[in-house]
């Protein structure tokens, strides 16, 4: 079997290329990306190639599966850069599968697809796939998902899949989380339990997770079993102010939803991160995902709880953790972080 992976230089990217590379069933690996990488994996070759505009179905002639994992975060005060990846590069991704022939294709989907929903309860893949309106990501996610579904309608022989993860951590990507999320004035050295005391309790500020080598196993899990259809990705337990409070040993004191979002509009404002408060909006609308089909149906178990991941993400914060890939190494930022701070924090793309 031969796959090519799409944003195979990332945080889950790397994951589903260290996957491959133990599958008996893979015989080559494309890894594709926009800047190629100085670290190699087993099986695979590189190509660079950026959806928005490369010539994409030469790369997927002779490819059994397609793994679409390409998408931008930042820079997130460019939102036309933005969708010109996330949504137009996504139908030319499709497009270019049809294209090719491409058998199967599995998208990275994500919890941030999903409409508001419960935090008492799970749901599961029939939930509404409206995202949440304030919240670029999630909009971007909820296109997709139309997009494959009128690709499904068009091309019947060709199996998708849709994988719908919770939030990935692991502690080799932690310098490309804290850059896309926190930027660069957050000092390495005081992510720390004794420097954290105490952590909001808000309602509705839940969430789950699930670590990168996990997500990478169900990628592979995906492009190699006959299934199709959408599977919701997530590790126990559910992470809320208790939880997180246990993890942290840190206090959790009320505040209110409202006070949250004022804080970081106004963080965003005065660029002093760049992350604008419609990620919060979406932590606090998207529902608990039921994880039950991934497990009957691809047989995934995630190895890792949700507080693994997080400790592993909060253990590389501190460290310095990285992989020789763009997107990851340590050292992408520059000295001093200048070439975060050349971004304008999250105004144009990094360099």
């Amino acid at each position: 079997m031969r796959v090519v992976v799409l944003g195979a230089t990332g945080n889950v990217g790397t994951s589903v290329l260290a996957a491959l590379a133990d599958e008996p069933g893979v015989d080559s690996v494309l890894g594709v990306a926009r800047r190629l990488p100085g670290t190699q994996y087993p099986k695979t070759e590189w190509a660079q190639a950026d959806v928005s505009s490369s010539e994409l179905a030469p790369l997927f002639r002779g490819a059994d599966v397609v793994i679409h994992l390409a998408w931008l975060i930042q820079p997130g005060r460019d939102p036309a850069l933005l969708r010109a990846t996330n949504v137009e590069g996504s139908a030319r991704v499709f497009d270019a599968v049809a294209a090719a022939g491409v058998k199967g294709l599995v998208y990275a989907s994500s919890v941030g697809a999903y409409s508001r929903g419960p935090k008492d309860r799970r749901v599961d893949e029939t939930w509404p796939t409206a995202g949440i309106e304030s919240s670029f990501y999630a909009r971007h996610k909820a296109e997709v998902e139309r997009l494959l579904d009128r690709f499904e309608r068009e091309e019947p022989e060709t199996r998708v899949v849709r994988l719908r993860p919770g939030l990935t951590f692991k502690r080799e990507a932690a310098s490309g989380i804290r850059r896309l999320f926190a930027g660069p004035f957050l000092p390495s050295p005081i992510v720390r339990r004794e420097l954290i005391p105490v952590v909001p309790r808000t309602e509705r500020l839940c969430f789950q997770a699930v670590h990168s080598d996990d997500v990478g196993d169900a990628y592979r899990r995906a492009a190699l079993d006959d299934v199709s259809g959408p599977f919701n990705i997530a590790a126990e337990p559910v992470l809320d102010p208790a939880e997180l409070g246990r993890l942290l040993a840190a206090r959790p004191i009320g505040v209110h939803a409202g006070l949250l979002r004022a804080g970081a509009a106004l963080s965003y404002r005065a660029r002093l991160q760049p992350t604008d408060p419609g990620w919060l909006d979406m932590g606090l609308a998207v529902p608990l995902m039921d994880s039950g089909r991934a497990r009957r149906e691809l047989g995934w178990e995630p190895r890792r709880s949700a507080t693994d991941a997080l400790e592993d993400l909060l253990t590389g914060l501190r460290e310095r953790a990285g992989i020789d890939t763009p997107p990851l190494a340590s050292h992408s930022g520059g000295p001093l972080r200048v070439r975060e701070l050349l971004t304008r924090v999250g105004q144009k793309q990094g360099l």
